[in-house]
């Protein structure tokens, strides 16, 4: 890569019950340390020509889903050798049932596949202890076990994939249609999955929510969630992603 090329970076901030506005202001101050990167921000994936264009993309969604084309757009663009940094609900489908439970429906096959991984279910957030599984990897080395009062993501797994981070979980996702999890397993947190010549860093920490964001379901939401964004480790981890992305470009 020539010394003055700049890299350009897709964000995709959008999609429902979370506080977008706050995670796309935040990562957009931790691209603008990186004084190369340039942003284009988006709301869906609809632009595939822009993404396709772009070197690096950036997702903080949750229970959006792009179309089978743009899935299918997506795929390639990894496998092209792209990378994709996918953070906290980007690979969440959620249907509210009438019975108030909430249901994870596989209806995005090649999304899902190309992420790694799909969301489906969480318990309550409380505190749990993150570790680190590959402490010699550069995006977790020396981080060190830290607690967080986050979404603890369980998810299906399409892929054997590189896990940094993990924790442990045994209980009830109390609400969700997969509701009991009796094995107590290593639950990746953060992980490296190879597609074809690209790879996606999936990070599924760093759930907000502000009073407002789960409108029209609740018309104001009592308490102010900013999860894994009050940690220091947090933006740790979150500055080396963006900084190792743009030094493979």
């Amino acid at each position: 890569m020539s010394e003055h090329k700049t890299v350009q970076v897709y964000l995709v901030s959008g999609g429902d019950f979370h506080d977008f506005d706050y995670a796309r202001l935040e990562l957009l101050k931790l691209l603008a340390e990186q004084e190369k990167i340039r942003v284009d921000c988006a709301s869906n994936y609809h632009d595939i020509e822009a993404i396709t264009a772009s070197d690096i993309l950036i997702t903080y969604t949750c229970n959006l889903i792009p179309t089978e084309d743009e899935q299918k757009a997506l795929r390639d663009f990894v496998a092209s050798g792209k990378r994709w940094y996918a953070l906290h609900g980007t690979n969440s489908i959620l249907k509210f049932l009438d019975d108030g439970r909430v249901d994870a429906p596989e209806e995005a096959p090649i999304f899902m596949e190309t992420l790694g991984s799909q969301f489906v279910a969480h318990p309550p957030i409380a505190p749990f202890k993150v570790t680190v599984a590959d402490n010699d990897h550069e995006l977790v080395k020396d981080i060190g076990e830290f607690e967080t009062d986050d979404e603890l993501y369980l998810c299906k797994f399409h892929a054997d994939v590189h896990t940094l981070l993990e924790t442990r979980f045994t209980g009830e996702a109390t609400g969700f249609v997969a509701d009991q999890w009796p094995d107590d397993e290593p639950r990746p947190v953060y992980y490296i999955h190879k597609v074809g010549a690209g790879e996606v860093l999936y990070f599924n920490l760093g759930h907000c929510r502000s009073h407002y964001d789960m409108q029209p379901r609740v018309e104001y939401y009592p308490v102010l969630e900013r999860g894994s964004w009050q940690l220091e480790q947090y933006y740790e981890l979150l500055r080396r992603g963006i900084k190792y992305l743009a030094e493979n470009v």
